[in-house]
């Protein structure tokens, strides 16, 4: 019987990988998890964490002045982006010390190196100059963000990366995309204070959302000053004496003191050695695996954003988990990705669980729409015109809820506990049967009661 160093060495100390290692170390297996950069992954260190803080720090102008409308006097207030940044990465140190500390308390070993698969059994470990062997190997190096490499300047731009430490609060930023990222940074920068221009490609921001969200969402971001631009790509970044400049396929031109790319993750797997070992990639370098996070190397394993399934920070440990309960703890599970609630901590913010509207129509005879749209109750003292959006899509035959759709305050908080509901199966007879709690804006989710009619455009005389 041949013999390895571990019985599972995990590429990546990110959340998936960390879980993995973690549950599989319980289980009984010796396990070690290799780390270049910091445990934690991009969610804790440079990614989800840090951007909700700081999405916390931009709601604070808009906090000031609905005060107003419930009698307070706001003094002067002042803002310090330095100080910011500053407390952002001592809880990220925190939070940094409590994953390795719950890695060796489960017996995990870490190793600080970059490691680079050499065959389907063994590892190198580049920091330390060997290799190490084990039975099994797991894949967990998430993704990194995507820039385009052959726009000429594009070592001027940024992205998320690096809009966590810059040193100064630009006066002026262009974010290039429109994702959930994209949409993301553009409200924190304009809650802060920043001239907020958001440049997408497309006709319409955040592809594969519901088409209301997406139309709302956009008509309340012109609401809050960001400028958005569709249609166009950079075709040219240069450094002036000011500060930078963006020209734009119309030929437009753009004046900045940061640009930032926000266009999609792709897969980190260059340089990692899965051709080497064999592990078959897809078109973006995706590591391809079964509903088992199997790849097709009987040894070797892929969790997370690398996989390129549902590249969200929960999935990745939900599919980490599922991978070291099947394999070493003597359980067959396997991770549902039909159903994921999310939100997107946009400027209102968002949360989706479900079928869009249109992905509904594809898939069922008959669907009927619920919605509405509403000033808040906080909002009719604080002046604000901001909208809030709720969307119930439904199972005609079935009476099944089908999708949630929710714009406003708190909005990932409430699809979190929809998401319980709309993963059970809940049809509209039971949202219906709830009693409402008031006033919240919640209640309107059981209390919607009219279906949505598509309006009759009559044909001109």
């Amino acid at each position: 019987m041949t013999e390895y160093d571990y019985d599972l060495f995990v590429i990546g100390a990110g959340s998936g990988g960390v879980r993995a290692a973690r549950i599989a170390a319980t289980h009984g297996a010796k396990v070690a998890i290799a780390e270049e950069y910091r445990v934690g992954g991009t969610c804790v260190i440079r990614g989800c964490v840090p951007k909700k803080l700081f999405v916390y720090a931009s709601h604070f102008s808009d906090d000031f002045e609905d005060a107003k409308g419930f009698g307070w006097t706001v003094v002067e207030t002042k803002f310090d982006w330095k100080t910011l940044v500053a407390n952002k990465d001592k809880e990220i140190d925190r939070l940094n010390g409590i994953y390795i500390r719950n890695l060796k308390n489960a017996g995990v070993e870490i190793i600080q190196s970059r490691a680079i698969l050499k065959d389907a059994h063994t590892v190198h470990l580049v920091a330390e100059g060997r290799n190490v062997t084990a039975r099994r190997i797991l894949i967990a190096v998430g993704a990194k963000p995507n820039v385009d490499e052959n726009l000429e300047g594009v070592e001027h731009t940024i992205t998320s990366n690096e809009a966590f430490h810059l040193e100064e609060l630009p006066r002026r930023i262009v974010i290039a995309g429109g994702g959930y990222i994209a949409v993301e940074f553009a409200g924190i920068f304009n809650g802060l204070g920043v001239e907020t221009t958001l440049l997408y490609r497309g006709e319409q921001i955040l592809r594969g959302f519901d088409e209301d969200l997406r139309t709302l969402l956009h008509e309340e971001m012109d609401k809050k000053g960001i400028r958005i631009i569709t249609g166009q790509v950079f075709t040219k970044v240069e450094k002036t004496s000011s500060g930078l400049k963006a020209t734009l396929t119309s030929g437009d031109t753009l004046e900045a003191d940061a640009v930032m790319f926000a266009i999609g993750r792709d897969p980190n797997t260059k340089g990692l050695g899965l051709e080497a070992a064999g592990v078959k990639l897809g078109k973006k370098g995706e590591v391809i695996v079964d509903e088992y996070s199997r790849t097709n190397v009987e040894s070797i394993y892929a969790v997370g954003d690398v996989t390129d399934r549902a590249n969200l920070t929960p999935v990745a440990i939900r599919e980490g988990h599922a991978f070291a309960d099947t394999v070493y703890g003597g359980k067959d599970v396997k991770v549902d990705h039909s159903i994921i609630p999310t939100a997107i901590f946009s400027q209102p913010e968002m949360g989706t669980v479900g079928l869009t509207e249109a992905q509904a129509r594809e898939k069922y005879d008959e669907v009927d729409i619920y919605k509405t749209a509403f000033r808040a109750l906080k909002n009719t003292l604080s002046g604000s015109q901001e909208r809030t959006f709720m969307k119930l899509v439904v199972d005609a035959k079935s009476d099944k809820v089908l999708g949630v759709h929710i714009m406003g305050p708190a909005s990932g908080e409430l699809i979190q506990a929809v998401g319980i509901a709309v993963t059970m199966g809940a049809t509209k007879a039971q949202f219906d049967m709830t009693i409402a709690v008031h006033p919240t804006a919640a209640e309107e989710l059981v209390t919607l009661k009219e279906k949505w009619q598509a309006p009759i455009i009559k044909a001109a005389d």
